[in-house]
C-alpha cells in the first residue's frame, strides 16, 4: 500500500500530477483543489495517496491533505460514488463545507459537484450523516464539529483513528481535545494514545 509520496512535482494535467520520487514518476489522479495546492512544477511536494487496485490496473489518487483523503474514502463507500465523482465533489467543496452540507442535509450543496444529480446527492447525505455526526452544540459556527486537523501529527492521528473505525466527528473531536491537552510539541504516538483515550470516554 502506497500511503504517501514525497518528491518533486514533474508535471500536471487536468486531473492528475506526476510526482518524481528518486527518478520514478508516479501518475497520481487528483482533484482540482489538490492540484492547485501542489504549487509550481519542479518544486518539492508531499502528497497523501490512496491506492486503487482492480483486475486490470493499479492507480494512485492523491490529496494535498490527509483530511481530503479521509473524505474520499467515506465518499467512495457510498453506492454510486466512484473515484471520479468523489474527486469532483472534493474539487467543488472544501472538507468543512462538505461536512456542513451532510450534517445539515443540504443535498443542493453536494449537487454542485459535476456529475452529482439530486438523487445521488440525497443518497450521499443520507448514508454519511450518521458517520459524520450531527452538528454539536457549542461547536464553531459553520463547521458542525471541532475543526479537523489539517496537517502534521494532528492529521496523521485523525487518519489513524478513522482507520480504526471511529466516526469522523468523534475522531476529530478526540484529536482536537488531545492536541489541546498535550500542546504543540506532542509526538504522534502520544497524540494517538491520548486521542484514543478521549474517544473511548
Amino acid at each position: 500500500m502506497i500511503a504517501k509520496l514525497k518528491g518533486r512535482l514533474d508535471s500536471t494535467g487536468i486531473d492528475h500530477a506526476i510526482i518524481d520520487v528518486g527518478g520514478v514518476g508516479y501518475l497520481v489522479g487528483a482533484s482540482s483543489r489538490t492540484l492547485a495546492a501542489l504549487g509550481p512544477v519542479g518544486e518539492a511536494v508531499t502528497i497523501h495517496t490512496e491506492m486503487l487496485v482492480s483486475d486490470d490496473a493499479i492507480r494512485l489518487v492523491g490529496f494535498a491533505r490527509a483530511e481530503e483523503r479521509d473524505w474520499y474514502r467515506l465518499l467512495t463507500h457510498v453506492q454510486g460514488v466512484g473515484s471520479r465523482v468523489a474527486l469532483a465533489i472534493l474539487s467543488a467543496l472544501e472538507p468543512h463545507e462538505l461536512h456542513r452540507a451532510i450534517a445539515t442535509g443540504d443535498k443542493a450543496m453536494v449537487a454542485r459537484a459535476n456529475g452529482v444529480g439530486p438523487k445521488l446527492a440525497q443518497r450521499i447525505v443520507n448514508e454519511l450523516k450518521d458517520k459524520v455526526g450531527a452538528i454539536a452544540s457549542g461547536a464553531p459556527v459553520g463547521t458542525g464539529m471541532a475543526p479537523m486537523p489539517v496537517g502534521g501529527h494532528g492529521a496523521d492521528a485523525l487518519s489513524a483513528l478513522l482507520n480504526l473505525g471511529f466516526k469522523p466527528a468523534d475522531a476529530s473531536s478526540a484529536v482536537a481535545a488531545a492536541e489541546e491537552e498535550l500542546g504543540d510539541g506532542a509526538t504522534l504516538d502520544a497524540l494517538v494514545r491520548m486521542a484514543l483515550r478521549k474517544a473511548a470516554k
